[in-house]
């Protein structure tokens, strides 16, 4: 599963920069004999460049990236990625987790505004800079409450945009070590 959400980010990032290429780069700095003299010249494989204009090049890409889907999956990976540091004590690796789950998150929505307001108003305001600023101290009782405030943040923002079932799954099972003690023997 970690290996599928690897790949899947990886190959986010690489349609991510195909876009950017493809917007920033003139036709004219292009260089005409990397292009293939005709349709024909092309292989199943070149599924972009076989549309017959850019437009649809754009509509292609577009279905590819998705919506806020695939966004969100990436910050459940790093979500339970940010857990597991927290369980070594790697306060590091939980920040960088956290730093990237911001940064997915602005990316998300980038491709669907309408996601903005409770994104904004949930995660990206200042429950962002607590969380941080909590793992930044290195503190395993200061990280491990930030954990919990993210995840309460996440939540509440599935609630808001009527996807509560998001909140049903193993994912927002997980607990803080002193939690998971006091459950024991019930």
């Amino acid at each position: 599963m970690a290996e599928c959400s690897r790949i899947m980010a990886s190959l986010t990032a690489q349609l991510t920069a195909l876009v950017f290429l493809i917007a920033v780069v003139s036709p004219t700095e292009v260089s005409l004999a990397e292009e293939p003299s005709s349709q024909s010249e092309l292989t199943a494989n070149d599924w972009l460049l076989s549309a017959p204009s850019d437009r649809e090049r754009f509509e292609s890409l577009q279905r590819q990236l998705r919506g806020f889907d695939q966004p969100m999956w990436e910050v459940g990976e790093r979500f339970e990625s940010m857990y597991h540091a927290l369980e070594r004590e790697n306060f590091d690796l939980a920040l960088y987790h956290w730093e990237k789950i911001g940064t997915t998150i602005r990316n998300g929505i980038a491709k669907r505004p309408a996601r903005a307001d409770n994104a904004n108003a949930f995660f990206l305001g200042s429950t962002f800079e607590t969380v941080r600023d909590s793992l930044a101290a290195r503190q395993a009782d200061k990280a491990w409450n930030a954990f919990t405030v993210a995840k309460a943040a996440c939540e509440a923002c599935h609630q808001a945009e009527n996807v509560r079932f998001m909140n049903e799954q193993p994912l927002f099972d997980l607990m803080p070590p002193d939690k998971l003690n006091n459950t024991e023997g019930r």
